[in-house]
């Protein structure tokens, strides 16, 4: 039962779509509405507001880190184990990509996969960021640097702990977040992919309009 309530409370964290918060305190127009359509960081980004994007991220990151740590933190008080930890793991991340308070309409999840990694161990979750920034910066490509990331994440895991029940909530989560990013796939199969730091038309004429 304890590991349920917490499975719920992780779920209702992450469901806090930081994107749609931060746009409307910004006073921009809906995620979601221009660009890619993803409530994240990046497409944030699009709308030329570099500070928006930024607080999108951390917050993004910080409730997947939260749920976890809480866990961690509390996981002999609550009696709990491993399996507990990776089923929040999981659910702060599904939360992301559906939403309750936003009509399940979540992002793609790269900046809350990032909080949750941190959380399960610093060096697992600092080795899956290099590798996010060195594609990233090689190639001008958020999403393409999100999948090879995606790839390594669960490795680096394998390498660091072995064969434990976070390693498969890890395998599950990178699994979704490359299934999220099939159009991106697409995208840069056909050269059409949107790069970093690329402004959206429609995130511009949106705001000229307010």
């Amino acid at each position: 039962m304890t590991t349920i309530l917490l499975a719920i409370a992780a779920y209702l964290i992450g469901s806090i779509s930081f994107a749609v918060v931060v746009s409307k305190v910004y006073g921009l127009s809906d995620p979601r509405t221009y660009g890619s359509g993803n409530p994240g960081a990046t497409n944030v980004l699009r709308s030329g507001n570099k500070g928006a994007a930024i607080w999108t991220l951390v917050g993004d990151a910080f409730k997947g880190w939260l749920a976890v740590w809480l866990t961690i933190r509390f996981a002999a008080q609550l009696g709990v184990g491993d399996g507990a930890i990776a089923v929040v793991a999981l659910a702060v991340f599904i939360g992301h990509l559906w939403p309750v308070f936003f009509r399940f309409e979540g992002g793609k999840g790269v900046a809350t996969a990032a909080g949750v990694l941190l959380a399960l161990d610093i060096w697992l979750g600092l080795a899956t960021l290099a590798t996010w920034l060195i594609v990233a910066y090689a190639f001008r490509y958020s999403s393409l640097a999100a999948l090879i990331a995606s790839v390594f994440a669960p490795f680096y895991y394998g390498l660091l702990f072995g064969v434990e029940p976070q390693l498969f909530a890890v395998l599950v989560m990178c699994g979704l977040l490359v299934w999220r990013h099939a159009k991106n796939i697409g995208n840069l199969m056909a050269g059409k992919e949107s790069r970093i730091g690329s402004k959206s038309k429609g995130a511009a004429a949106a705001a000229k309009k307010k």
